[in-house]
């Protein structure tokens, strides 16, 4: 590749041509700061806190956005650099909700590090300041737009990466503000909720609806037998909270902390995983071996189940009919555990630990619910469950490690890879694969459906039959291969979509990493490494090795698919409209007919 050579701040450095300023400059190590920009994502040099002095420039200049050049010579700590960069921050600080103590990121901002390192102790301008409506209708996300700097990360995320535009800029002037069309809430845009909007917000403008005060109410409510489950991938990231480096593994000192907090019991959304695989699995055989449709398609991320929905409606019918492993898990802790514990199920309270934020709002689905009951009475993110350890003054890294509870915290490391892309793909073949051949197979790492690639394809013998598999992750990717489903040019048989990229190990419920910490790490890499690693680590690594899951069968569910199976952990979902008309607009438009 042809490369130039530059000298910045007095450092001569060659990089390929097509770098920009900043690239070059953290090739060497300098620390140009940023606040709208995110690698391959948001490049668009709007907040102005990375320019630079170029000499021979007329005015300073965008490193983000600004090519390097042969012989160019860049300053990045003049004072004239230092006071407008100061400047503009004054600026975008003029019109924020600065009640920085009472905020949701306050001491995890953006803003606010960047305010603390540019040593910006008052603001010299003072905006209007008009307090806007919070937008918190829904289940999963809340919109405050006091709290926008109007970066555009969100909006590039979701356009660039999900493929969806639910929000973008409205409005003109000193009006503007991020929002969904027509000026909906997030409870009525067509949202997947998959929360990579709050992954990417240097701010609060977008954060999850938070349950915490509804799970401390149900531990303190004497009446309330609380039991708690958490999914695979939090277990990948909860450490990073307490300084700990991206991708170490927390599973034990998790259980401890959760047990510390006063939940009656801990268990592990695992087992549900490998009852997950024990459904789906047997449902994928039926529909091979029976004529049923193909290719069928995962349920276990309701990001991806809200956009086929919305989006792909006419492929309904190939999405498997079980529910996510965690609704499952609350199904059968209000039936089974029960029952075997003598408990009403009344009086259980099932709170789930998940890296999603689209599960808050899956959780309340009418579907997800048994007898009149719901599966899951209340779902807190990773980062949820972070603050919970704090308020409680738990000093995680000092706690021991402890185990789930027996029983329904007892799970194979096929449940553990769930939370990669790939993983359950992976961990319906280890299982698929000894049902179909008769044996205990022991070539059991399908490589083949791992790592980060859009797309991945395999064609794997299993006993005898050819079957071919693909796994999808993120919305935009996910759709080029849904087109393809459509016009019945995709000969699959099993297809695993993931509603975010990396799969859950990056859903919008997972801590909140810096941009320059994103731009070189890559977070879908390190945290899957986490659970590949358990899943080597743990004795029993199919989801039909799993005893007591075995057990479960063998004393109330009868098999697979059974009538009793499909009562509890199957569902069925429903076309949804992208923008429907209100009665008013019905009214309207029918009037111009």
């Amino acid at each position: 590749m042809e490369k130039v050579t530059l000298t910045i701040d007095n450092i001569t450095v060659s990089v390929p041509k097509n770098y920009t300023i900043l690239d070059a400059a953290r090739e060497i190590g300098i620390d140009i700061p940023t606040l709208c920009y995110l690698k391959d994502i948001n490049e668009i040099g709007a907040c102005r806190m990375c320019l630079v002095e170029i000499e021979g420039a007329r005015n300073l200049q965008a490193s983000c956005v600004h090519p390097v050049g042969e012989g160019m010579v860049v300053k990045t700590n003049t004072k004239k650099v230092r006071e407008t960069r100061k400047d503009n921050l004054e600026l975008i600080l003029s019109n924020h909700n600065r009640d920085c103590l009472s905020c949701f990121r306050n001491g995890n901002c953006e803003l606010q590090t960047l305010a603390e390192d540019l040593n910006v102790s008052k603001i010299e301008y003072e905006g209007e300041n008009k307090v806007k409506p919070v937008d918190d209708k829904s289940h999963s996300i809340v919109r405050d737009p006091n709290k926008c700097i109007l970066c555009g990360r969100c909006v590039s995320v979701c356009k660039s990466v999900q493929g969806i535009s639910i929000l973008d800029f409205t409005k003109r002037g000193i009006e503007t503000e991020v929002a969904p069309a027509f000026d909906k809430s997030m409870a009525d845009a067509p949202c997947i909720y998959c929360g990579q909007c709050i992954t990417v917000c240097p701010v609060a403008a977008l954060r999850e609806k938070s349950d915490i005060e509804r799970v401390w109410d149900a531990i303190e409510d004497p009446n309330k037998h609380v039991v708690v489950q958490t999914a695979p991938s939090v277990r990948a990231a909860l450490g990073e909270e307490f300084g700990m480096e991206i991708g170490t593994r927390v599973t034990g000192k998790m259980v401890t902390a959760l047990k510390r907090l006063g939940f009656d019991k801990v268990f592990d959304t695992n087992f549900a995983a490998d009852l997950t695989i024990m459904e789906e699995g047997h449902e994928l055989l039926d529909r091979i071996q029976n004529g049923g449709k193909l290719p069928m398609i995962t349920s276990c991320s309701p990001g991806w189940i809200r956009y086929c929905e919305f989006y792909y409606p006419e492929l309904i019918e190939n999405l498997s009919s079980c529910k996510s492993p965690h609704q499952m898990m609350g199904a059968i802790l209000k039936s089974y555990y029960a029952q075997i514990n003598n408990i009403d199920p009344k009086d259980i309270y099932v709170v789930s630990i998940m890296p999603c934020t689209s599960k808050k709002t899956e959780s309340a689905r009418e579907e997800m619910q048994v007898n009149g009951l719901k599966d899951v009475d209340a779902v807190l993110t990773t980062r949820e469950l972070a603050k919970m350890i704090k308020e409680a003054r738990i000093e995680f890294n000092k706690l021991e490690d402890s185990a789930f509870d027996e029983f329904f915290g007892d799970y194979s490391g096929a449940g553990v890879i769930f939370g990669a892309t790939g993983g359950v793909m992976e961990a319906a073949i280890r299982t698929v694969a000894d049902v179909l051949t008769g044996e205990d197979l022991e070539e059991i790492n399908y490589t083949a459906v791992r790592g980060i690639e859009n797309l991945k394809e395999a064609t794997v013998n299993l006993g005898g039959k050819e079957i071919k598999v693909a796994v999808v992750h993120g919305t935009k990717a996910a759709s080029e291969l849904l087109d393809l489903v459509k016009e019945g040019k995709a000969d699959y048989h099993f297809i695993e979509v993931m509603g975010c990229s990396g799969g859950c190990v990056t859903g919008g419920g997972q801590p909140q990493v810096p941009s320059k910490v994103r731009d070189t790490v890559d977070l879908r890499v390190e945290r899957a490494k986490a659970l590949y690693e358990e899943d080597v680590l743990m004795p029993v690594r199919k989801s039909h090795k799993n005893e007591s899951v075995q057990k479960l069968y063998a004393e109330f569910l009868g098999k697979p698919n059974s009538h009793k199976a499909h009562e509890l952990l199957h569902t069925h979902y429903t076309k949804r409209e992208v923008y429907p008309l209100d009665k008013k607009e019905e009214l309207e438009v029918a009037a111009t007919e």
